[in-house]
């Protein structure tokens, strides 16, 4: 009846969530490849803009942890996202390129452990669907 329509509610607002996540995950990654990019050829100004595109992104990954819940993995990660903040405002202070590969690799191996509970919250739900 009604209390079942709620739970399913909330389980998809949970996997809207880890959705989200990895959208940002992407975005990010996505920022730092063309930062890169930019880099290279020397414009500027553009690799300036796609890294402060790149720490907004983290910044809000950052935000959307959840200590009370995540415990020591979200403390860690909230670590992790702070330092990737850093080395990427010192890449673009820098024009470091090393920071940037440094935090590009960082951000695939995070994305690539939430894909993996993405797709598990997905297998969940349609078992639960069924």
């Amino acid at each position: 009846g009604r209390y079942q329509s709620v739970g399913t509610y909330s389980a998809v607002s949970a996997a809207d969530k880890l959705r989200l996540v990895h959208l940002m995950m992407q975005g990010a990654r996505d920022r730092i490849a063309r930062a890169k990019a930019h880099l290279q050829r020397g414009e500027i100004s553009a690799k300036g803009e796609q890294i402060s595109r790149a720490i907004a992104l983290v910044d809000g990954l950052r935000a959307s942890l959840d200590e009370s819940e995540g415990g020591d993995i979200a403390r860690n990660l909230g670590g992790l996202y702070d330092y990737m903040m850093r080395r990427l405002l010192s890449a673009n202070l820098d024009d470091d390129m090393t920071a940037l590969d440094e935090v590009a690799g960082l951000m695939s191996e995070v994305h690539d452990g939430w894909k993996g509970v993405v797709d598990q919250s997905d297998r969940i739900l349609e078992a639960n669907t069924q």
